[in-house]
């Protein structure tokens, strides 16, 4: 099948719906999904998104906060843009329908605070903030006349000269974008979308680890196919991993376990009950989140233990249960009680800060087509990304996006010489092992070769072995009729390569990639 929209928006968390919304009175918009709409990085999000909403904070502290957890190397002009955006940001958010808990009189957002955070600005609901935002997001998408939502369409490459026959390198000057081709989970059809305007809002790529708190549709498949495409990608040796996941290993994705429990009072405790944060940073347990997830990391290895411990007891019984219902109830279905026992904890790999490189309107390299969320890397993390900082760069970048998207479209066709999948002479492949096998081989790699901490040996290692896997499943896929598990595991395996290669390249240690042989 062929289709053809003004802008095509391949995602549906808070990146994507917040575009879609604010481009669609100016055209006809379709927002693919790879599973349920609903089902993305977003609903995930507990903690909440950072603002500054009161005097008693201020534009400078936020920034100052973000700059320091980036560790130097934050593009200092895309931090202020996106943190004086962000009030107006969450105005509209609440035009949307998103509810943010406020005080017992209602006139002001009640606030947490998270680890790196100077004052407490952290906008929130309950500790299920994420799904919030996706539900008020999501209906007022499906309410918009001119937005169509697809679900179950898995988008597996860009469509750029490279379709039409000319050969494309990274040096190839004007690649253009002219829509995707997307899988049809329900009836394996690879489908033709020709769009005008296209934006990427397809979230993380957590899965390549084997310990992850996204969900499993984070399978960097944006990331892969702007690499396939040669367009341009930065920093991905900086994956934050969550210091605070609940140690439950038959589980997947890990549950999180929120910063904003760290806020409130919850204290890091080693297998004997005792604190030790001090050892490795004065703001103890809200220290940013690189330097508290290695402190757990090395405690762990030192110890020999798998897991340590979140104390939130000092939190109090009633806050505990009114403020952070999600945890508490996950909790007690495991047989913990956080109000009497601690809570067994281990770090998991959470948010990568880097991605498909774009400008403050969210233009890719590509012409014409836009990145925005956790796919993208704007500069606002640097080194590690701040707490909540997230679905705030998601906002901002969404409304950058969808006001230059919108000039555009004006003066933009469909390129009718675009050709469908060619799917001749490809056959079903029906030995699902080879991919299951080879996603969790892949997985063991990256954890324990390419995780918190890493050595000049560990990466090349990591790189050798991944070499092996790369030529098994691209002689797969020349061979075999096209399917979701094999596409992920492609994607996973370009974005293993690519965190690998970054990795390699930096030879000094800066936020979240340590590595032995590069101590200062």
């Amino acid at each position: 099948m062929r289709y053809e929209v003004d802008f095509l928006v391949v995602g549906s968390g808070i990146a994507g719906l917040s575009f879609a919304l604010k481009v669609a009175p100016y055209g006809k918009v379709c927002v693919l999904s790879k599973g349920e709409a609903r089902e993305g990085s977003t609903r995930y999000a507990q903690g909440g998104i950072a603002a500054v909403m009161y005097d008693s904070d201020s534009f400078d502290k936020h920034i100052q906060d973000t700059l320091v957890a980036g560790d130097g190397i934050c593009d200092r002009e895309v931090v202020e843009m996106t943190i004086r955006q962000a009030p107006d940001r969450i105005r509209e958010l609440v035009q949307y329908g998103v509810g943010f808990d406020r005080d017992l009189q209602g006139d002001r957002f009640d606030l947490h605070r998270e680890g790196g955070h100077s004052e407490f600005r952290i906008l929130h609901h309950k500790d299920n903030t994420g799904e919030e935002i996706e539900r008020g997001l999501l209906e007022a998408a499906r309410n918009h006349p001119n937005i169509e939502i697809k679900e179950r369409q898995f988008a597996i490459d860009i469509i750029t000269q490279h379709h039409l026959g000319q050969r494309v390198t990274k040096h190839t000057p004007g690649i253009e974008c002219y829509g995707v081709y997307a899988l049809d989970c329900d009836t394996n059809r690879i489908d033709t979308y020709l769009a005008k305007v296209t934006l990427l809002a397809t979230g993380g790529m957590g899965n390549v680890y084997t310990t992850t708190t996204t969900p499993v549709i984070s399978t960097g498949d944006g990331v892969a196919m702007v690499h396939r495409a040669r367009g341009v990608l930065s920093d991905l040796e900086f994956m934050q991993f969550h210091p605070t996941s609940l140690y439950n290993p038959a589980e997947k994705p890990a549950f999180l376990i929120t910063e904003a429990m760290r806020g409130a009072g919850a204290i890091l405790k080693d297998r004997d009950g005792k604190e030790f944060m001090q050892k490795y940073d004065k703001r103890l347990s809200l220290a940013p989140r690189d330097i508290v997830a290695r402190a757990i990391d090395n405690e762990m290895k030192t110890s020999g233990r798998e897991y340590l411990y979140l104390d939130a007891r000092p939190i109090g019984r009633q806050q505990l249960i009114e403020g952070f219902p999600t945890i508490y109830a996950k909790c007690l279905s495991v047989g913990i009680d956080i109000t009497k026992d601690m809570i067994p904890i281990r770090p998991a790999a959470h948010y990568q800060c880097g991605g498909i490189k774009v400008d403050c309107n969210g233009l890719s390299s590509i012409r014409h087509l836009y990145a925005a969320g956790e796919c993208s890397c704007t500069g606002l993390h640097g080194g590690n990304r701040l707490a909540s900082n997230s679905l705030l760069e998601a906002v901002v970048y969404a409304h950058n996006a969808a006001m230059a998207a919108i000039e555009e479209v004006k003066v933009l066709g469909f390129n009718a010489r675009v050709p469908d999948w060619n799917a001749e002479g490809m056959v079903l492949n029906e030995e699902m092992i080879l991919i299951t096998q080879t996603k969790r081989e892949l997985q063991e790699i990256m954890w324990n070769y390419v995780g918190i901490v890493r050595s000049d040996l560990r990466l090349q290692r990591a790189f050798d072995r991944l070499n092996l896997i790369f030529r098994e499943t691209e002689d797969l896929y020349n061979r075999s009729v096209l399917t979701e598990p094999l596409s992920e595991l492609r994607n996973l395996i370009a974005c293993s390569y690519l965190i690998i290669k970054m990795a390699r390249a930096r030879k000094e240690n800066v936020g979240l990639h340590y590595s032995l042989d590069h101590l200062r």
